[in-house]
């Protein structure tokens, strides 16, 4: 196998997007991905069944597109690497099942890799180098997570995370009330665009300084879903219109106020200098502007991928795998499964000996 400039095809189904990409140590050769989306707007959310049944629609005539826009036979790769989690435990068992299939008909090494650690490889692909420390804050329809990487390959330590609702499932719920269609991200950006964010101060979740000793880096996100919920309610019994604009501006910078406080703090409390953004809920504008410009004004340089390696996608996962191989790391075994619990801390599984 080509230890310093290897050719690895990577496979993501941890939700509802199956992600195949190709990379040629930090080249991207093709991101193909494949959305389930559509089929879930029906039912206001993801529906794991479903989606594990588009992964196994869609597998077969994504790896085909990837292999064709990245101009090479399927049997030149030199490994296949795949998500075993975390994520949705069917969605990931059709996945795992396909890498391992390629890996022992082809006869090359499979690498197991984590999904959150993925969202940070999927920066190498900008063809910039990455410094470290960093701290990363990745925001997802499942995820909300903040982590200190030290080296991607070895030290990632979590040092905070969502409690109960993930920013993304936030937003769903949120354009839900406010009788907007799925998936409700982009549908709030949209109305918030016209609204004031200033207009109703919703509660920010784990910010008060009773709880920095325990959950400084932890989020909360049900609170102000409660609170959005009252509020519309109140409106509406009181026979008013409801100001769906200002409900999602104002709705929207309290997410994003917390998200950038707590991942500065971060920056902050460890010294490092350096923030990475990732996950499909980057897409929001306004979360990229006060980033941005929070982070400047505390001397914090901003990294943020390209949105179409922000969501989850195969060249993340083939772009981690890359590193693991370019660094040393043994193949893993077969003998894993999908885990919808992994930690972030383990980013390769089943290691070979």
């Amino acid at each position: 196998m080509n230890r310093d400039d290897p050719l690895v095809l990577g496979i993501e189904t941890s939700c509802d997007e199956t992600g195949i990409g190709i990379v040629r140590g930090r080249t991207l050769l093709s991101n193909t991905i494949a959305s389930s989306m559509d089929e879930h707007a029906r039912y206001g959310g993801v529906v794991p069944e479903v989606a594990a049944r588009a992964h196994l629609e869609a597998l077969q005539p994504a790896i085909e597109a990837a292999v064709a826009e990245a101009g090479i036979a399927l049997g030149d790769i030199d490994a296949v690497a795949v998500t075993s989690g975390p994520g949705l435990a069917g969605a990931l068992m059709v996945g795992i099942g396909a890498a391992k299939a390629l890996a022992v008909s082809l006869d090359k090494p499979l690498y197991a890799v984590n999904h959150l650690v993925g969202h940070i490889a999927a920066d190498i692909l900008t063809g910039d180098e990455v410094e470290y420390p960093t701290v990363a804050l990745l925001v997802s329809g499942g995820h909300t997570s903040l982590l200190l990487v030290r080296d991607l390959v070895s030290d990632v330590e979590l040092l905070g995370e969502t409690m109960d609702d993930a920013a993304g499932e936030a937003f769903d719920k949120i354009a839900r009330i406010l009788g907007l269609p799925y998936p409700g991200g982009p549908e709030i950006d949209r109305a918030a665009a016209s609204g004031d964010p200033n207009a109703i101060r919703f509660p920010r979740g784990l910010s008060r300084a009773s709880d920095m000793a325990e959950h400084r880096y932890d989020f909360s996100f049900s609170g102000l879903k409660t609170a959005v919920a009252r509020w519309v309610e109140q409106a509406e019994t009181a026979g008013e219109p409801v100001p769906v604009a200002d409900v999602a501006a104002s709705f929207r910078e309290a997410v994003v106020d917390v998200l950038v406080t707590k991942a500065l703090d971060a920056c902050a409390r460890h010294g490092v200098p350096r923030l990475l953004l990732g996950g499909g809920v980057i897409a929001n504008r306004r979360l990229r502007e006060v980033a941005l410009e929070r982070a400047a004004a505390a001397g914090v340089a901003v990294r943020i991928p390209p949105l179409s390696l922000c969501t989850d996608n195969g060249a993340m996962i083939a772009a981690l795998a890359a590193e693991l191989i370019m660094s040393g790391r043994t193949p893993s075994t077969l003998a894993f499964g999908a885990d919808s619990t992994l930690p972030v801390t383990e980013i390769q599984v089943a290691v070979a000996e």
